[in-house]
């Protein structure tokens, strides 16, 4: 029965063959193969001034994954994060977030984020796998030629011309996925693609590329307490604690919890909450696509214009969960291209539709049918009856529970699912769930290469090139009333921004042996001062098969708009962002929330144990309240020193890539849990303090005061056995080095020590017939975030795929599955449980 669900279809353009002819295969591939993405010019991926990473067409065709959005997790130093079937997110060298803004993703070039959170909505705007020419990934920071986020690392994918890959391409994935799942049955996936390119005379060509998915998405269910503490004064753990806050349980969080003084103890007390699963729908429905029309006036001088855009319906994770429903992102850009000259400018609009936060609706729900007054009121009426009449704490705990929980929507009844469509439409996260926000990006840059074609003549006589380039980006958002604000033009848009260039020089020595390139760029916001980034590099070749790199980069990254201008309302907790203009006033007289927890735990000890009365204990503690030091935001900085070495071995069968590193972070943006008193009497301030309802949570975007050190190396091997046969593999290291304060926001690590990827393949087993099989390994390491705290097992998973080939029907057939042993795992705490994915996976290509 499996068997027969497990179709999948693949992404490559079929070929009669698939083997690699004679010995000097690799060594011709590897020296000829350009990149552009390290240095924005086109260079020998041998040669790069940094690491850079590429999967050809050849190499995705040969990955045991689905799609070369899946194959980018097993490129070398690579940490993937899935927070849901249709959204994964990618990172390099530490510091991993579910919404990365330290990592850039490009397509031809152009951010593809959503300008709101300055970050990808994964592969929203990812092209087809029918259009793929190849990927370059480049570790570490870009940021000098870039000018963007790219502090951890920059992907690129880039396209096939029109020009130079015509015909119609049509794929079709089938698959299934929640096998075995305890919690679903097994569910369906399919993908459909098309891709048609047609070249119309000599000047003019267009392609278009439609990608419809359907599925179920992976479920996020995990019920580990992140507060099994919440009542160890009382010896109530486990079930009997009736703090329980699961990682997916959403209504039952902190900011849902009260402290209540019951027979003359304290207890902690959350509400029941509801979990995901009961609380949103995992439908994934997503359709993107893109026309692209092409113009050359020459040769080389062409004019592009592409439209991308995204219907998505998935599961998305910032913060917290959300639901995106009829999510949309579109991207218009004009792009032209001499051997000298490249400019592109590009607009990118985003309109979340009717998304919804999955936890201010399990919130509210909550809410909807009794107030957090009554229902504390109501439990501790009952739980105070119970106990008199000589019933144990633990029972009269559960009794009072129930008795308040009488009333409460039950999941999957028409009375829950009333309140689920009527809270998706409120968008206010006190009352509602809505996610409403536009947002818009414009994009301009260009760049030059004078010593190219105009100045060719002093190239040859100094031997130097010179390149330039600028860029000019404006944010705009909508104010919605309760994701942003205008503060100070109420009704009017808020306009955030930066504009910035860059030279760069470089010059061979020694009969072109030594390269020697520098470049230096200046960006300046419109809320900050202008910066500096500077970046030297050094490639020494003393043979053709062996090139030696080191590089030095400084880099820098603006606020993101969301980090600058948030302005909302999520469980409880107001987050503001940090710009002067959204926080005025809050830094000044904000309180450590970790302090404020010590505090109030120091009081329940004394009260439980001590038998001191609240009043005494309030005073014995209140030295434990530690004001908070942070203020508003500035820019993010690092430093960066690399090495590195590639090369060829053994008559250029094996291709090495080596590369280490170490990093220097200042000023890292992250956020800090601040309180403010309900009440400005300095004499009172402890007492404020002592509960819940008496003062206000913020969570404030602001930066550590600690500086920050992290190193790794990560090697790459590739080893051509036979004409056919291949092995490779690649192991990362990534490790904390030290903080120097240790203030707690050094954003944190969240990376594995050891990530390691092994692969064998044969594209040509036999009459056409292909296989691959890859095993990644990925140590346990420690997650932080706001939503959950907690370590992530190791993972160690196998996928593995078989293609045939059938060069007369221009078929190519592969079936396979990722994961294949189905041993489920997270990929980070909160993250959802992701099982094995069995694919088929057929390509049909005709030529004209």
């Amino acid at each position: 029965m499996l068997n027969s669900t497990i179709l999948w279809l693949s992404l490559a353009t079929p070929a009669p063959t698939d083997t690699i002819p004679n010995p000097d295969t690799l060594r011709s591939r590897e020296l000829t193969e350009v990149v552009v993405s390290a240095s924005r010019v086109s260079e020998s991926i041998l040669r790069s001034p940094v690491s850079i990473e590429v999967l050809d067409a050849r190499r995705i065709r040969l990955s045991a994954q689905p799609s070369y959005f899946d194959a980018i997790e097993n490129i070398k130093g690579v940490h993937l994060l899935t927070s849901s079937l249709g959204f994964k997110v990618y990172n390099t060298r530490g510091f991993a977030t579910t919404t990365n803004v330290r990592f850039v993703q490009l397509v031809d070039g152009r951010d593809n984020q959503a300008p709101h959170i300055g970050a990808p909505i994964a592969s929203a705007l990812a092209p087809s796998d029918l259009d793929i020419q190849q990927v370059e990934l480049v570790p570490g920071v870009a940021s000098a030629l870039y000018g963007m986020n790219a502090l951890n690392g920059l992907v690129n994918i880039l396209t096939r011309n029109p020009f130079d890959s015509e015909g119609l391409s049509v794929g079709q994935k089938t698959g299934v996925n929640h096998v075995s799942d305890a919690a679903t049955s097994a569910q369906m996936y399919s993908e459909t693609s098309l891709r048609y390119a047609r070249r119309l005379g000599q000047r003019f060509a267009f392609k278009v590329n439609l990608v419809y998915q359907r599925g179920y998405d992976w479920i996020a269910d995990n019920r580990d307490d992140l507060n099994p503490n919440g009542n160890a004064s009382l010896n109530l753990f486990g079930a009997d604690n009736p703090a329980y806050d699961p990682v997916n349980g959403y209504g039952n969080e902190s900011a849902n919890r009260r402290t209540l003084t019951l027979g003359g103890k304290r207890y902690s007390i959350g509400r029941t909450g509801y979990y995901e699963k009961e609380a949103t729908d995992y439908g994934l429905k997503n359709l993107r696509g893109d026309l692209s029309l092409h113009y050359r006036f020459s040769p080389t001088v062409e004019l592009a214009y592409t439209y991308q855009g995204a219907t998505l319906n998935n599961v998305y994770q910032r913060t917290n969960r959300f639901r995106l429903e009829n999510y949309r992102l579109d991207q218009h850009s004009l792009t032209l291209t001499t051997p000298s000259i490249q400019v592109r400018a590009y607009r990118s609009s985003e309109n979340t539709g009717d998304s919804y936060n999955i936890r201010s609706m399990a919130e509210n729900i909550d809410k909807s049918f009794k107030t957090d007054n009554q229902w504390f009121t109501d439990f501790t009426n009952q739980f105070n009856k119970d106990t008199q009449a000589g019933t144990a704490v633990p029972d009269a705990l559960r009794d009072a529970r129930a008795v308040a929980d009488q009333g409460r929507p039950v999941p999957g009844t028409s009375t829950f699912n009333d309140l689920v469509a009527k809270l998706r439409d409120i968008n206010n996260w006190d009352i509602g769930a809505a996610l409403r926000v536009q947002s818009w990006m414009y994009h301009v840059e260009g760049q030059v290469e004078p010593t190219r074609v105009l100045w060719k003549r002093f190239r040859e006589q100094t031997g130097l090139t010179i390149q330039a380039g600028f860029d000019f980006r404006r944010y705009i958002v909508f104010p919605d009333g309760n994701y942003f604000i205008n503060p100070t033009e109420s009704g009017k848009n808020l306009v955030y921004g930066k504009t910035g260039g860059f030279v760069q020089l470089s010059r061979t020595f020694l009969d072109n042996k030594l390269k020697v390139a520098g470049a230096l760029r200046i960006d300046k916001n419109y809320y900050f001062d202008a910066r500096l980034n500077p970046r030297l590099s050094v490639v020494y070749s003393p043979t053709e098969n062996n090139n030696i790199r080191v590089s030095y980069q400084n880099g820098y990254r603006f606020p993101s708009l969301f980090e600058g201008f948030t302005n909302i309302n999520s469980g409880g907790v107001k987050r503001v962002g940090g710009l002067p203009i959204m926080s005025h006033g809050i830094y000044e007289n904000a309180y450590l929330v970790t302090s404020i927890n010590a505090f109030q735990a120091a009081i329940t000890t004394d009260v439980n144990t001590n038998k001191l009365t609240t009043d005494q204990a309030i005073q014995k503690n209140k030295g434990l309240l530690k004001q908070s030091p942070y203020t508003y935001l500035k820019p993010e900085q690092v430093n960066s020193f690399e090495v590195g070495y590639k090369g060829l071995f053994f008559k250029q069968r094996l291709f090495v890539d080596v590369d280490a590193y170490y990093m220097a972070y200042k000023n890292f943006i992250a956020q800090v849990n601040a309180n403010v008193a309900k009440g400005s009497n300095p004499d009172s301030l402890a007492y404020y303090f002592s509960s819940s309802t008496t003062q206000d949570r913020y969570r404030l975007w602001t930066n550590s005061q600690t500086k920050v050190f992290n190193y790794g190396a990560s090697l790459g091997l590739r080893y051509s056995v036979t004409q056919n046969w291949s092995v490779g593999g690649n192991a990362s290291f990534a490790q904390l080095d030290r903080a120097e304060n240790g203030d707690g926001l050094e954003s944190s690590f969240n990376t594995p020590r050891w990530i390691t990827n092994l692969t064998i393949s044969n594209g040509n087993l036999w009459q056409g017939i292909g296989f691959s099989v890859n095993y990644k390994h990925q140590d346990a390491f420690l997650w932080q975030s706001e939503l959950a705290t907690g370590t992530v097992s190791a993972i160690n998973t196998v996928d593995a795929q078989i293609s045939y080939r059938l060069p007369k029907l221009n078929l190519l057939i592969k079936a396979g599955g990722t994961d294949i042993l189905n041993q489920y795992y997270y990929t980070f705490i909160g993250s959802p449980s992701v099982g094995g994915l069995y694919y088929t996976n057929l390509v049909w290509e005709p030529r004209f």
